[in-house]
């Protein structure tokens, strides 16, 4: 039986597991008092939920470009597959390898989740340690990050909001408990999200720093109008790098389009929006020859995102280490993607992001995104987690049945900051959708995000070399672990 590890920082050498399920107690009561008894031991504990998330089993690899990206068929995997993902490309859900996949998956999310209801145990009996600031944004992070963990549980697992309301999803656990907690329907999840970020919203509404007029964000590494490293206490620096309040805000927005509550969706996407803070990407950083004055990750735009510098060689090995060991694309298939052929021959995310490598057998279309072979960029490494250009995209699906100008001019603002010049306006609703899927999918490739895009519209997408996948549960919705469903009697 795997074990299933307490990362907190402060404690990481004294808590461990116990068996089955989610049985996660550290060894004693006192180890916890220990950790809980100054404001610094939560705010070691609240960094360890983000050093934890951005592990190789969550978006340090997997939940980024690992099997979400799999299953969207963006890879062309062949028999050279250094990674163990072909099997998963063909959907063998009982595929040893696949089955290894699922499980760190499954454990790692559970393992943020236990960690955060750890600090929210804990965080109201010592309310009289900490400042308002530090209150807040420790209460409030650990809030949001119970909420994002979960949604991508309920996303990976269960059926979506569109097909199976009413369905199993998951189990959506708010308390640090060996019992095993009962399972959640498809909605009780995605509704416990929603108030968990409604919670931590309002508890970041007064005294997160980015709230600040004087707070500006930018390059860190550059000189430039940025505020996000200014100040002593590096607790409140990089607010972007943490879930901050319009991360909230962001993720609110995802969810409730998730659920199709659009009124709601469009509201906290505009909040994003109209709030300023995030800027889009100039195309003199954005394509630049030299590394020392590049943004390849479109830095400005993250809302929210993990630092990640220790995972620059991990990443280096999945997307740019050849034929054999890494996964990539056909270059034919690479161009169908970014419309090579036509508008997309001045797209810069496909000048930016992709590289041809010859081979013995042909060429490969090699993902940069990620490229960190120095650390002299502009900013620091990190994991894209959610990024202005889908508020945006939010915004216009939102927007299109009452008006489909402001939704095509949403559309059109984030095509014409990568490039794009060529504007559409069409009234078929069917075409705008058609159009939206297309530009998410060049977006966010190799950031785990258009799978699950294809799931919550429920359907049917490209496959590689013309093929269609067709929308079902065998697609979707991956089995639970069967740990999971022997001890958790699921």
């Amino acid at each position: 039986m795997k074990k299933y590890l307490i990362l907190i920082l402060a404690a990481a050498g004294t808590l461990s597991s116990c068996k089955k399920w989610l049985d996660v107690r550290p060894q004693s009561q006192v180890e916890q008092e220990v950790l809980f008894s100054k404001e610094d031991g939560f705010k070691d504990a609240l960094n360890g939920l983000y050093s934890r998330a951005v592990k190789e089993n969550l978006y340090g690899r997997e939940l980024t470009g690992g099997v979400p990206e799999v299953l969207s068929q963006n890879y062309a995997i062949g028999f050279n597959d250094g990674w163990n993902f072909r099997q998963t490309m063909l959907f063998n859900f009982r595929n040893a390898t696949f089955m290894d996949h699922r499980d760190d998956m499954w454990e790692g999310l559970y393992n943020v989740i236990a960690n955060s209801n750890l600090i929210l145990t804990y965080i109201d009996k010592k309310k009289e340690l900490f400042t308002p600031t530090s209150y807040a944004i420790i209460k409030g992070e650990a809030l949001a990050m119970r909420a994002y963990c979960h949604f991508d549980a309920l996303r990976i697992f269960a059926p979506s909001y569109v097909t199976s309301p009413g369905a199993n999803g998951v189990p959506y656990v708010t308390v640090f408990s060996k019992a095993v907690p009962k399972m959640n329907t498809v909605r009780g999840v995605i509704d416990s999200v929603i108030l968990d970020l409604e919670a931590a919203r309002e508890t970041l509404a007064v005294h997160d720093p980015i709230l600040a007029g004087t707070y500006r964000t930018g390059y860190t590494f550059a000189i430039d109008s940025s505020t996000e490293v200014q100040g002593n206490d590096m607790f409140v620096q990089n607010r972007r790098h943490h879930l901050n309040y319009y991360a909230v805000s962001a993720m609110l927005a995802r969810a409730y389009l998730y659920k199709g509550d659009k009124v709601n969706a469009l509201k906290y996407a505009k909040e994003v929006i109209e709030s300023g803070k995030f800027q889009w990407t100039k195309k003199a950083d954005f394509v630049n020859s030299d590394d020392e004055k590049i943004d390849r990750i479109a830095y400005k735009e993250i809302i929210f995102g993990l630092y990640a510098p220790n995972m620059k060689d991990r990443l280096r090995e999945l997307f740019r280490d050849g034929l054999s060991s890494s996964v990539y694309t056909s270059p034919a298939e690479c161009r169908t993607v970014y419309e090579a052929a036509g508008i997309g021959g001045d797209d810069n995310r496909f000048k930016q992001w992709f590289s041809e490598q010859p081979t013995t057998s042909g060429s490969i279309m090699q993902l940069e995104k990620y490229k960190r072979d120095g650390d002299a960029n502009l900013h620091p490494l990190v994991i894209p987690n959610i990024r202005l250009s889908e508020m945006y995209y939010i915004a216009a699906e939102c927007t299109f049945d009452t008006d489909a100008e402001t939704a095509w001019g949403y559309f059109n603002t984030v095509r014409f900051n990568r490039g794009i010049g060529v504007e559409l306006n069409d009234p078929s609703k069917q075409t705008f959708m058609t159009e939206l899927v297309k530009e998410a999918r060049k977006e966010f490739f190799g950031e785990g995000q258009i799978w699950f895009m294809y799931k919550r519209l429920n359907m049917n997408y490209p496959g590689q070399s013309g093929a269609i996948i067709t929308a079902s549960p065998s697609v979707f919705v991956l089995p639970f672990p069967d740990d999971e469903i022997a001890y958790g009697n699921r």
